[in-house]
């Protein structure tokens, strides 16, 4: 699958409320989508050194104005999908950059 199928946005922070109500910063490090709807993928931002911190996805809308609307990913076979479709991103990206690596 090409790169055209999600997207990588420039540097974006999305606060991340938790179910204990603390907020937790975020890089979205991919929005992809997947089964007709748009997932995010987010890693938090005191995380960002740490190669085997937990990625967090989320199906992802956009409300009115600024508002990001992430809901939780329930369903176990949806959840499969959506993590099986990250991994294949992250697959692809470190192809991308072996090959162009090979043509310098």
């Amino acid at each position: 699958m090409s790169n055209e199928m999600y997207t990588e946005p420039e540097e974006v922070i999305i606060n991340l409320e938790l179910d204990d109500g603390t907020e937790m910063e975020c890089v979205v490090l991919s929005r992809f989508p997947l089964l007709g709807r748009q997932y995010v993928a987010l890693l938090p931002t005191a995380n960002l050194d740490d190669d085997e911190a937990e990625v967090y996805l989320y199906r992802f809308a956009e409300g009115e104005g600024d508002e990001v609307i992430l809901d939780n990913i329930e369903d176990d076979e949806e959840f499969e999908a959506v993590a099986d479709r990250y991994d294949e991103i992250l697959d692809e990206l470190e192809y991308e950059d072996l090959t162009a690596d090979e043509e310098e």
